[in-house]
């Protein structure tokens, strides 16, 4: 008798794909299975764009960049079923005009925890769904405009902020 070798499915690449409905943001995860249950995972976002730059009464962004890593917990097997996450996460951002003229920049660092379902759609395409929120301490600078940089606060402040809102399409290798 002659055995075959059995390969299993160990990493996946995914993106979310309502990140590029916030303005366009870039991002990726890469996940790694560790065990039956568990997968470690890291990620990025990247939005450099601001839109209607230079005029005082339209201009409006979302910057950010964002690095985190975390793991996963996977009730049925890793890449597949319910999950529920953890992660340490790093942001500097620059936000301002879009809803008021007040704008804010400044780097945030805290924990986040997040819960989902991923669907197997084929051998090596996943859907992800899911939601989390993150908390931690940002220094901020706040500004009177987008444009104008007339500071108006500055400092340091615990926050709490929904995260992770997904549905991400993954490719598992």
């Amino acid at each position: 008798m002659n055995a075959s070798p059995c390969f299993s499915q160990n990493v996946s690449v995914s993106t979310n794909l309502i990140d590029y409905a916030c303005l366009g943001t870039l991002n990726v995860e890469a996940s790694y299975s560790v065990a039956q249950h568990w997968s470690v995972t890291a990620s990025a976002r990247y939005n450099p764009f601001t839109f209607h730059k230079g005029d005082a009464d339209r201009q409006f962004q979302y910057r950010q960049q964002s690095y985190a890593v975390g793991a996963r917990f996977w009730t049925w097997h890793s890449f597949s079923g319910w999950w529920a996450a953890s992660k340490i996460r790093y942001q500097e951002y620059n936000h301002g005009g879009m809803f008021s003229r007040d704008a804010e920049e400044g780097d945030r660092i805290g924990i986040g925890l997040s819960a989902g379902y991923t669907y197997m759609i084929s051998r090596h395409f996943n859907l992800e769904l899911g939601i989390g929120a993150w908390s931690g301490m940002s220094w901020y600078c706040r500004y009177s405009c987008p444009v104008c940089g007339l500071t108006v606060e500055n400092g340091r402040k615990w926050f709490l902020l929904p995260d992770d809102v997904m549905i991400s399409l993954a490719y598992v290798f």
